[in-house]
């Protein structure tokens, strides 16, 4: 950092938000989440706390956030990490690295694993030089502090106007039950997923029940949502179950949160019946839109959204630590 215009490292100040009232310092550099962050810190699912930026006099020349979807419980997601796009690529790693491990030894107790980090992009983004070198200074900086990149994603949409598939037939759908209902189907489908969050649970020492409990207490079962939107798709005549859907709403979107065909009934392409179902139940709600999130590796379920209408429109990466309180140099 040699040119009069770049950073000193002397003086670059690193430092959480003092208050709500500083969001617009916050919102010097861009995301596509910023219209989000008025809100969350209003209803406690980010504080200033969590909100840190580094500072050369009033140049803000990088940030980062955490996010939790329980206010009041620790934070669950590092979602925003940006550096300024006019420092060089060197700057870059030496105020992202300076900012990321200020911030994370402040806000992440000692010993425990740092939250996963999750990031949107453009679907392009490796085909546009400044995006690609952008996040690539990103990336770089969390691989140097432990990190590893867990898996890359599609993000999708359905909207309104799309034609909905009506029902073939082939499947009768009722409500779920109950939490047991639902996780006694969740686990056989946790077996042999092809989702990289499943993988890593299971290979993190979890069985599939723990798995799917998990994935139940920490997501599905803190949705506000109806859950007579929930679905189990079985066999007409017998009742034997086929699979599942989980239409419901986070705090942002209408999604389909979870969708699964039992190991006994894959290959029969079931999943579009059952995707149909789930899109049935949130179209007639006539929501805005409804999201959903695919492995970029999960070919097949990629196809059946495509065919249920389901457009992508962006990426998003997801990165992990997989030991507690592991740090770079």
């Amino acid at each position: 950092m040699t040119t009069s215009s770049a950073p000193s490292t002397t003086d670059l100040v690193i430092r959480p938000l003092g208050g709500p009232g500083e969001l617009d310092l916050f919102l010097r550099l861009t995301y596509s989440l910023d219209h989000e962050l008025a809100d969350d810190l209003a209803t406690g699912r980010r504080l200033p706390g969590w909100m840190w930026v580094a500072l050369d006099g009033d140049r803000l020349l990088g940030r980062l956030a955490w996010w939790t979807g329980t206010p009041g419980a620790g934070p669950q997601a590092l979602d925003f990490f940006d550096l300024a796009p006019e420092l060089s690529e060197e700057e870059r790693a030496e105020v992202g690295l300076r900012l990321l491990e200020t911030a994370t030894a402040a806000v992440v107790p000692a010993g425990a694993r740092r939250p996963e980090f999750g990031r949107f992009m453009p679907a392009d983004w490796r085909e546009v030089p400044e995006t690609r070198a952008l996040l690539g200074s990103v990336f770089s900086v969390l691989e140097r502090t432990g990190a590893r990149p867990l898996v890359e994603r599609l993000r999708l949409e359905w909207r309104p106007g799309t034609p909905v598939p009506e029902p073939k037939g082939r499947l009768e759908f009722r409500p779920v039950r109950d939490r047991e209902d639902l996780v006694a189907l969740m686990t056989p489908v946790m077996e042999g997923t092809l989702d990289a969050h499943g993988q890593a649970d299971l290979a993190s020492g979890l069985s599939a029940r723990e798995a799917a409990e998990l994935h139940f207490d920490e997501e599905l079962g803190n949705y506000s949502s109806p859950r007579a939107w929930w679905r189990v798709a079985q066999l007409p005549g017998s009742g034997e179950p086929v699979g599942f859907v989980v239409p419901a709403r986070n705090n942002y979107h209408h999604t389909i949160a979870y969708i699964g065909v039992l190991p006994a009934h894959r290959g029969h392409g079931y999943v579009d019946d059952i995707l149909a179902e789930g899109t049935r139940i949130l179209a007639a709600a006539e929501v805005p839109r409804i999201r959903a999130a695919t492995d970029l590796g999960n070919v097949p379920m990629a196809a059946s959204f495509a065919r249920a209408g389901y457009v992508a429109f962006e990426h998003a990466v997801n990165y992990v630590w997989d030991v507690p309180g592991a740090s770079g140099s």
